[in-house]
Order: structure tokens, then sequence, then C-alpha cells
């Protein structure tokens, strides 16, 4: 294992805190328990996001905290979800008086601990309401879900519900838009290569050099199948044809389009990827709206790729095209 670390047991610990230094006038980083919160929250009066998961898929939660994304993140530990009283704590730190929406990707773990902090800031008389993502069509149940894991539509729903509450929008209509681009998102991933824990200081698979994971989770879960290299054109076929069906997209119809490195894949594969989505897409008579390229949901040093498509409408590219001012993303502001 080859790694710019110090040691496998503070590696989230000393990167939050390189994050915080970096970013003062974003956020703040709070330990015991570990949260990030926006550096002007709570804000009076705004309907409140908050999100989090295990570390290593950075810029993923962490990265998004900051106008018109995230209020608060909870990091777990790598690829381990975060625990309730994290949950609790920055739910409590980033409340406005408004509600707090939380964002959960449909892990069991992730699914159970928010819960447990919602029914707990519930006593305090918070209004806490969840949007759970289950936006990847490449496997029905995973080993860590019971259902559709929730992957790319994740970045997408932050960023819109986001410039919702920005906004002013209440805590209902934050709620309903969550769901409406969830359900209205697909995705899926393929994998090059395998990711190492630190902890675990070995891969999490194995792949032969002429082997590719179609529809790979991002801990490294196995997807649909076991496939021979391809050239990238053949690869998004095999990616988007899925999506495409999951959501009956066809002529007439445009989308935001995501494409989404997995943290080991450089950005000239990821622009060869989208460019061939486009002609894809083309050749299906549908549009791109808004398009987002880059490694904004990883899974450590994992190569690959994924391809998330969002059925969009005039509400939703000018909820995209709104400000946003984070460490892991911004533009107009």
């Amino acid at each position: 294992m080859k790694k710019l670390i110090n040691d496998p047991e503070s590696v989230v610990a000393e990167s939050l805190a390189g994050l915080g230094a970096a970013h003062p006038d974003l956020l703040r980083v709070f330990e015991d328990p570990r949260y990030v919160l926006r550096a002007d929250a709570p804000r009076p009066g705004k309907v409140a996001l908050v999100s989090g998961g295990g570390s290593g898929h950075e810029p993923m939660h962490t990265g998004f905290v900051g106008l018109g994304m995230l209020d608060a993140a909870c990091p777990g530990e790598v690829f381990t979800s975060p625990t309730p009283d994290q949950v609790l704590a920055a739910t409590k730190a980033a409340n406005g008086g408004a509600g707090v929406v939380h964002i959960v990707k449909n892990y069991t773990g992730d699914v159970m601990n928010f819960e447990m902090a919602a029914d707990l800031v519930a006593e305090d008389g918070i209004s806490v309401n969840q949007i759970l993502i289950d936006d990847d069509v490449a496997v029905e149940d995973s080993l860590y879900t019971a259902g559709r894991r929730g992957v790319g539509a994740t970045v997408l729903v932050e960023k819109l519900c986001g410039a919702a509450a920005e906004a002013g929008a209440p805590l209902a209509e934050v709620v309903s838009l969550g769901k409406r681009v969830n359900e209205a998102s697909a995705s899926m991933g393929v994998a090059l290569s395998s990711c190492t824990v630190p902890a675990a200081a070995k891969p999490t698979f194995e792949l032969a050099d002429d082997e590719m994971e179609l529809g790979i989770g991002i801990h490294g879960e196995p997807g649909r199948e076991r496939v021979s290299l391809r050239p990238a054109r053949e690869v998004v076929d095999m990616l988007v044809q899925p999506v495409l069906d999951d959501l009956a997209l066809g002529r007439g119809d445009s989308v935001i389009v995501f494409v989404n490195g997995m943290g080991a894949t450089p950005l000239s594969e990821l622009y060869l990827v989208f460019n061939d989505l486009r002609a894809r897409l083309g050749t299906e008579g549908i549009a791109i709206s808004r398009c987002l390229v880059g490694p904004y949901m990883t899974a450590l040093e994992m190569a690959g790729c994924s391809i998330t498509l969002l059925r969009s409408d005039d509400q939703l590219v000018s909820l995209w095209d709104a400000p946003v001012r984070t460490a892991g993303l911004r533009w107009g502001a």
C-alpha cells in the first residue's frame, strides 16, 4: 500500500483538519462528535441541509458544505457510516428554525443512524425530513443495502435542494424537490481497478489487467458482471443504456449529465467519456441542458467512472445555475 498518510487510524481526522485549515471562510470542523458546519451556520429562517456517510468519497460530503449546498456534513471513518451522535450534533448546529433535511444515501448503516438521530432531535422540537437517494440501476440489492444504492444523484440533490433552500424555499418544498430529483435520476458505474482502504492495507477486490467490473458500488461492492476491457465508446453504451431504460428517456427529452470520476481516472479520460456520451445521447434525440464532469463522488483511488442522468426542466436548470460556493464545487459566487 502506497498512500500519503501518517497513520491509518488518523487519516480522517488529519484530512478534516486540513480541510478546515484550507477553507476557514467556508466551513468549521468539529470533533467529538465529528462534523463539518457551514461557517455562517445556523442561518435563521433557512431550511438546513445535512448529509453524510463514510469518508473516502471526497469531495462528497464535507467538500459540499457552504453557500448553495449543505449546511453540515457528518463524515464517518473510511467507508463507515457516521454515528447517530454525529448526525444529532450536526443537525442541532445547522438548525436555523425552519426545519432540517437529511439527505441520506441508501446504505443500511446510513439510513439507520440518520433515522435514530432524527428521532432524538425531534424530542427537541426540531422538524426533520429525510430524502433517501437510491439512483443506482446496477443492482436491486447489494452487500450494504436493501434496494438500490445511492450514488451520483446525491451530488445533484445536494446542489439543487441547496439552491432552493438558499432562495428561501420552505421545508416541504425542499423535500418534495429532492424526492423528485431522486426519482428522475439514474446512475451506473464501472471500475477498472480496486481501491485500498487504509486500515485494510490491501485492495478490496482483484481485477485482471484485461477486466473491468460493470455496475460497481462506491465501496467496491460487486456490480452486474465482470467483462473484458473495451474502448470507452462501448463502455459508455454499456453504462448509459440501463440508465435510459430506467428513466424511459427518449427523443425530445433533456437531461443534466454528471460524469463522475472514481478517484484515479484523469480528467482527460472523463471528458473523453463525456464526449462519447454526448454523441450517444444525440443519436437518441436527447438534449444536454447542463453537465458536470469530474471526481465529485470518489471511491478512494479506484479507477473508473459513473454516469448519472437527471431528466431536467426549466426549474431544475435554474436551480443548477444558482450560485454555489463550497470547497468542492463553486460557480456564480
